[in-house]
């Protein structure tokens, strides 16, 4: 299901850049990128609908977040690619319970280096990784099914 909802993620991505570049409506958007690509697989565009949906949503709550750990980069000049990464995982990091955080990055990440230049994986790395401490220590992350590598540790007699 993980390779699978890669897919989803990256379809979402081309809607998010597709949105920013054309100002479509978000049904064109949806029945143009996201529907086609996905029509094999309901469970993927259910998916890729609502994460596409809440990133929208949420798009000016995200860029403040990114702004915040963007050193010295305006938002504005940040790459198209990069920002609609960002701003979708930051929007599953905060939405979607049952996806572990370290998920979540990882896959930004991996999307990065397949789609934007070769600096954004650590570019996107960097600031997910300290938006999601932040977001965690504010108690903004609420995760329903945590990956292993999310379980603490707890000794047991």
């Amino acid at each position: 299901m993980q390779y699978k909802r890669r897919t989803a993620r990256e379809v979402v991505m081309k809607a998010l850049y597709a949105l920013e570049l054309s100002n479509d409506s978000l049904e064109h958007i949806i029945d143009t990128i996201l529907k086609p690509a996905l029509k094999k697989e309901p469970e993927l565009l259910q998916f890729a609908e609502k994460l596409f949906l809440f990133t929208v949503r949420d798009i000016r709550q995200m860029d403040k977040i990114i702004s915040e750990f963007a050193d010295n980069w305006d938002i504005k000049r940040i790459a198209v690619l990069d920002k609609s990464i960002l701003r979708m995982a930051l929007v599953e990091i905060v939405n979607f319970g049952d996806i572990p955080t370290k998920v979540t990055i990882n896959e930004a990440i991996e999307i990065a280096k397949t789609y934007s230049t070769p600096k954004s994986g650590k570019f996107i790395n960097g600031i997910l990784d300290a938006a999601s401490a932040k977001l965690e220590k504010e108690g903004l992350i609420t995760k329903t099914m945590a990956g292993i590598t999310d379980i603490p540790f707890k000794k047991t007699n």
